[in-house]
C-alpha cells in the first residue's frame, strides 16, 4: 500500500518537475521573475501535498497500534485463564463429592475461593445459565428435555460452567434445554 502511494508520489513529482523544466524551455530568454515564482509556487504545493498524506498515514498508523496494544492489555489472561479452567471444574467437582475429612473439603474451597478471587480481579466471570432463556452465544445446548412447569428455551441443567473474559467468551455453557 505504501509503495503505491510512493510511486503515485514519485510519479507527481516527476509530472511537476517535468511542468517547471518545460516552463523554463518555453522562455526563449531568461524566465522572468514571475515564471520562477509560479514553478516555485507549484512545487511547494506538491511538496504540501506529499507532506500531508505522509502526516495522515502517520496518524492513522498511531491509532491502530493504539488500538491494537489497548486489546491485547484487556486481553493478556486469555490463554492462561483457559489452561485453569480444567482445575476450576476438577475443584468443583471435587466440592460437589460427599466427605467426611472436612478439613480436605475446607482446605479445597479455600483454594478454589482464591483461584476463583484471582481470575475475577482479572475480569473472568462465570456465565449464569441455569433457569436463564437459552442464549446461543453464551450457550451451546446439549440436550432437550420437556419440563413440566418450565419455559421452552430454558435452561434447566448446566452440564459445564462456562467462562466470560470481560466482554468475550472464553467458553461457553454446556447446557440442557426445556422444549
Amino acid at each position: 500500500m505504501n509503495e503505491t502511494k510512493n510511486e503515485t508520489t514519485n510519479e507527481e513529482n516527476l509530472e511537476t518537475e517535468a511542468v517547471v523544466a518545460e516552463k523554463v524551455e518555453e522562455a526563449t530568454e531568461e524566465p522572468t521573475l514571475e515564471e520562477i515564482n509560479e514553478a516555485l509556487l507549484l512545487e511547494i504545493e506538491t511538496l504540501k501535498n506529499d507532506y500531508l498524506k505522509t502526516f495522515a498515514d502517520t496518524e492513522n498508523l498511531k491509532k491502530r497500534l493504539q488500538r491494537e496494544h489497548e486489546q491485547t492489555r484487556k486481553y493478556r489472561i486469555q490463554s492462561f485463564a483457559l489452561s485453569v479452567l480444567p482445575v476450576i471444574d476438577n475443584l468443583e467437582r471435587a466440592l460437589s463429592q460427599d466427605t467426611s475429612d472436612e478439613a480436605f473439603r475446607e482446605g479445597v474451597k479455600m483454594i478454589y475461593d482464591q483461584l476463583m478471587a484471582s481470575l475475577q480481579a482479572e475480569g473472568v466471570e462465570p456465565i449464569e445459565a441455569l433457569n436463564q432463556p437459552f442464549d446461543p452465544n453464551i450457550h451451546q445446548a446439549m440436550m432437550m428435555e420437556e419440563v413440566e412447569g418450565v419455559e421452552p428455551n430454558t435452561v434447566v441443567m448446566e452440564l459445564q460452567k462456562g467462562y466470560m473474559l470481560k466482554d468475550r467468551i472464553l467458553r461457553a455453557s454446556l447446557v440442557k434445554v426445556s422444549q
